[in-house]
């Protein structure tokens, strides 16, 4: 099979296609024929190791000290189970599933196998591969944040901080589901994409600083990683509550001594998946792609989500 290693932490050259022998899945494992993946702002990070401040070194533990442990790159899959192992009970051959492989990784090849109990669930009915490959990780995350840690509610005012990205995008969406009022923060290019996707006020940050606004919200969602604690609160409301998504270790250590500021990794549960195939399925979430490529251009697809301009998902056609 075709896959993307990844040899090196660095620039998207890291990256090259080679060729491997099809995985066999153990007894609890099942063997998926990739058919989408997706390159994230998450997995560029990793690829360089441009992670927050103080986590170094534990990311170099889970990922490997001196190069990469896992050698395919990608967390994000949709596509076909081929095979299942002989304890496998909760799929059979042919289902269409989409999920994560986690810190495993290897998303980025045309196969991959995982334990049954992994993040791995029916894919929505009513998208290709491609869609459901994009909606995962803005999907999971936003779902983990709004809903689950925040616990957003019918009425409350939510602002957004990097409202076109794929956690953004997602964001938006899934806070009109709860009923909540939407305000973002983005450039002049993406005001029409986030206004179609359910932003109520928009604040084009090439023209007002977010952070001189008047305006408080009950939570305060920054997918970028440009806004601090301190910037935040003052634009809370009582209760309301800061979500601090790419920020470094002395945030995330503070906030466990901190009602209103919550940080960490979003979680990857079956539940979740299950929760956002419904949101799929019903209309509620719909997935924002930007460009896809095919697998063999993946260090390209890199390259373009360097660039910071990625609307939405960036999507890799595995069986292209």
């Amino acid at each position: 099979m075709e896959a993307i290693a990844w040899t090196n932490y660095g620039s998207p050259e890291v990256l090259k296609l080679i060729e491997l022998e099809k995985p066999a899945p153990k007894k609890d494992e099942v063997l998926i024929k990739i058919h989408a993946s997706s390159v994230t702002a998450g997995d560029c990070r990793l690829r360089a190791f441009k992670v927050p401040i103080g986590f170094w070194l534990p990311t170099r533990l889970v990922f490997g000290l001196t190069k990469p442990r896992n050698k395919i790159s990608g967390m994000d899959v949709s596509g076909e189970i081929e095979s299942v192992g002989s304890e496998v009970t909760l799929f059979k051959p042919g289902d269409l599933v989409y999920g994560t492989t986690g810190m495993k990784l290897g998303a980025n090849a045309e196969y991959t196998c995982l334990s049954e109990s992994a993040a791995l669930v029916a894919k929505p009915s009513n998208s290709n591969h491609q869609q459901a490959a994009a909606v995962i990780f803005g999907g999971m995350t936003a779902i983990h944040f709004l809903k689950e840690k925040a616990n957003l509610q019918c009425g409350q005012k939510v602002l957004i901080n990097g409202a076109s990205g794929a956690v953004g995008t997602a964001a938006i969406q899934l806070a009109n589901y709860l009923g909540a009022e939407v305000t973002t923060v983005c450039s002049t290019a993406n005001i029409d994409l986030v206004k179609s996707l359910g932003a109520t006020t928009v604040i084009d940050y090439t023209q007002d600083d977010v952070t001189q606004q008047n305006e408080t919200y009950d939570v305060i969602l920054d997918t970028v990683g440009n806004l601090s604690f301190d910037q935040c609160k003052q634009q809370l409301t009582e209760q309301g509550k800061a979500i601090l998504i790419n920020t470094g270790l002395l945030t995330n250590l503070s906030s466990l001594f901190r009602g209103n500021l919550i940080c960490g990794v979003a979680a990857e549960t079956k539940e979740n998946l299950n929760f956002l195939r419904a949101l799929v399925e019903a209309g509620d979430i719909k997935a924002v792609i930007d460009r896809s490529y095919p697998l063999e251009q993946t260090a390209e697809a890199h390259r373009y989500v360097d660039t910071g301009r990625k609307k939405g998902n960036v999507v890799i056609d595995c069986t292209a």
